[in-house]
């Protein structure tokens, strides 16, 4: 059977229907359309921008991920894939800040603390929302942006450093535990209004977790004790951040 010369599939060029011509804008907008949607699947990671100012999301959730891969059960943020995109964020003259969501149950403690030294070291605005928690190594992870945001419904886990697995139970261990924790506390210390002594009691309660030692504190008790600058979502947090870039500038 003959095909047909000027079957749909075969027109020539000159007689192409408008429906077929895509201009190069549009094809263009697709394209980013579809990066868009591979970076947020792949990183959690999107880039939006209003007026002029540019605004990178990144989204830190689930368990942390350290030197060990997780099952692929669990929901887990790879410290391997977040680092790099802090630098391209830091180094980007297209970038004016960076808003980090926050909903971890926290992790490898060494990860999450590399995580958290980065944001901290980063000279754009930086703003932190906690929705859902941030508990354990999430704290610092929160306590790192200069502007700090809590959901009211969302809360903290504040305990001390735990290990899974074998622990040698001789002295060096527990001087071990000794150091990584001071660490942390160090760190929040040095990034938050929150009183040491205060934190650390909270750290070490006895009586709030039935199976752990430590403290479960809300949205509220989290910006009365200064850990956290102030309760409110994602508008509070994206106006303080657009309202820093324009002081920046």
């Amino acid at each position: 059977m003959r095909t047909n010369e000027y079957s749909p599939d075969n027109l020539p060029e000159e007689i192409q229907t408008p429906d077929e011509e895509i201009s190069a804008e549009e094809n263009l907008m697709l394209e980013n359309q579809k990066l868009s949607i591979e970076n947020i699947n792949d990183s959690g990671s999107i880039k939006t921008k209003k007026g002029n100012v540019t605004i990178q999301t990144i989204v830190i959730a689930g368990q942390i991920e350290g030197h060990f891969a997780l099952s692929a059960q669990t929901k887990s943020t790879k410290y391997e894939h977040i680092l790099p995109q802090l630098v391209q964020i830091e180094e980007s003259e297209e970038t004016d800040g960076l808003l980090v969501l926050l909903n971890t149950v926290g992790g490898d403690v060494e990860a999450g603390l590399a995580i958290a030294e980065m944001i901290s070291g980063m000279t754009k605005p930086t703003v932190s929302l906690i929705l859902g928690g941030s508990h354990s190594i999430g704290v610092p992870l929160a306590v790192a942006a200069k502007k700090s945001f809590i959901a009211p419904s969302a809360t903290m886990t504040i305990h001390p450093v735990r290990m899974n697995g074998l622990v040698i139970g001789v002295e060096q261990a527990f001087a071990h535990f000794t150091k990584m924790q001071n660490r942390i506390v160090d760190f929040i210390i040095r990034n938050s209004n929150v009183n040491e002594k205060v934190f650390r009691d909270l750290m070490l309660e006895t009586d709030q977790l039935v199976a752990d030692v430590g403290t479960i504190i809300d949205g509220e008790k989290a910006v009365d004790i200064g850990l956290i600058d102030g309760i409110g979502g994602l508008s509070q947090a994206l106006g303080a951040l657009k309202e820093m870039t324009k002081k920046k500038a």
